[in-house]
């Protein structure tokens, strides 16, 4: 279906959640963060980060750890607790939460009570409307109580960290759940009242054949998922140690990595899904398929999403907030977090204040992954004609004027065709992932 052209996949491209992209984060005064909070008014999104869980998984390359030091972990919900409160004071009057997000780590890492707990301070300093609430989870630590917990808060959206159901790639990635876990949950979630269940798949995981990956995504599709992400596993050991424990030689080639993508491009076509960006699949009736095909659909630091809000409030420690003109993420650290935020003071650190270019090529970027077409400026357009050349050469894209358009056949150089546009990315690709 897909033509592989190796030299366009050869440098590392950032998945653009954001633009500028984290990698360009300097240093920022909390001065800028609380001007931006101030100015936060209308709708909002809110997004907790809960950086536990109970295992630690081989290739996970999110800020996390092992939520076995109750002490350290009650601890950072206390600082949690206390930034809601600072955070919410400086918003004007007319912001309301429209949406709410709990990511990690495993936000079912921590006890369920612990969870409510956190939903009631949201629903005590932050003004609700009609908000849509979601959480990642992970199976291995869901429970009965945890389902409940899941009904009282009123989450509408899960998403469940499955990456495999390869039972040996499972134990390559120190991942090891059984169907049984996963079914369950299921059923846990569907009875709490979740309408849009979303399963984390992978491609490229060591010892990972084609037919494992076929059979994933065909036992996820009968298992009911609303969605499914399907990403490529970013093996990238410099910059999270702990893929060390991962035998490299036993990875999938650029060739086989290209080969899943195009594979379980088609499953899940035949299966009923609708393509969302170039890695997320959707049922036709679910709210990120409807956003697709109405030209809705956005993207953040969580991915593809149908959030409209303008304003992302990250909350926890590494978490990060966007505003039109900033973008400022949490200290990363757990321990300087938890004294920031114990102390009553913003915990942002780093960040970088968004430009007219930045804010005008982050949308050029954010339209042409999520509808396929952006319309470039004469100057932008002048500066990038030549690397355009080898796309719109090849058929991966046209170029109509000052319209560029990302063709089928381009999906998967998606993220390479986005680099172009960005300006920092002229000098260095050191810092990012494979780009399929």
């Amino acid at each position: 279906m897909w033509t592989h052209y190796p030299d366009l996949l050869a440098k590392p491209v950032p998945r653009y959640t954001s633009y500028p992209t984290a990698a360009e984060f300097g240093p920022l005064e909390p001065t800028r963060y609380c001007e931006a909070l101030e100015g936060a008014g209308g709708d909002i999104s809110l997004y907790l980060h809960v950086p536990f869980c109970e295992k630690i998984c081989f290739y996970c390359g999110c800020n996390t750890g092992a939520a076995g030091r109750r002490h350290r972990l009650e601890s950072y919900l206390t600082a949690l607790h206390a930034e809601i409160e600072t955070v919410a004071e400086l918003l004007p009057e007319d912001a309301r939460v429209s949406r709410v997000s709990f990511g990690g780590g495993s936000p079912n890492a921590i006890l369920p009570q612990e969870f409510l707990d956190l939903v009631e301070a949201l629903h005590r300093n932050f003004a609700m409307s009609d908000t849509v609430w979601s959480t990642e989870l992970d199976p291995r630590s869901m429970s009965a109580e945890w389902g409940e917990a899941i009904g009282a808060a009123g989450i509408n959206r899960a998403s469940l960290g499955v990456q495999t159901f390869a039972a040996h790639c499972q134990q390559a990635i120190g991942r090891v759940q059984e169907d049984s876990l996963i079914c369950r949950t299921i059923d846990w979630l569907r009875d709490a009242g979740v309408t849009s269940l979303n399963f984390d798949l992978m491609y490229g995981l060591p010892h990972q054949s084609a037919q494992d990956l076929s059979d994933s995504l065909e036992y996820a599709s009968i298992l009911g998922a609303d969605r499914i992400a399907l990403f490529g596993y970013a093996h990238v050991p410099h910059i999270v140690p702990r893929q060390r424990m991962i035998d490299e030689s036993v990875l999938s080639s650029v060739e086989e990595r290209f080969s899943m993508a195009a594979s379980g491009y088609e499953l899940l076509v035949e299966k009923g899904y609708v393509p969302v960006g170039f890695d997320h699949f959707a049922k036709p009736r679910d709210p990120m398929a409807i956003a697709a095909a109405s030209g809705t659909l956005r993207r953040n630091f969580q991915g593809f999403t149908d959030d409209g809000a303008d304003s992302l409030i990250g909350l926890g420690s590494s978490a990060i907030s966007s505003f039109p003109q900033l973008l400022a993420q949490n200290e990363k650290n757990s321990g300087r977090y938890r004294m920031l935020a114990s102390q009553d003071r913003l915990t942002t650190t780093r960040g970088i204040v968004r430009s007219a270019d930045d804010r005008m090529r982050g949308e050029i970027i954010e339209h042409l992954l999520c509808r396929g077409e952006a319309e470039l400026t004469p100057c932008i357009l002048a500066g990038i004609r030549n690397r355009l050349d080898p796309f719109v050469d090849r058929g991966l894209a046209r170029l109509d004027g000052l319209t560029l358009t990302l063709l089928p056949e381009g999906r998967p150089y998606a993220r390479t065709l986005a680099a172009t546009i960005d300006a920092y990315r002229e000098d260095s690709f050191r810092k990012f992932s494979t780009a399929i």
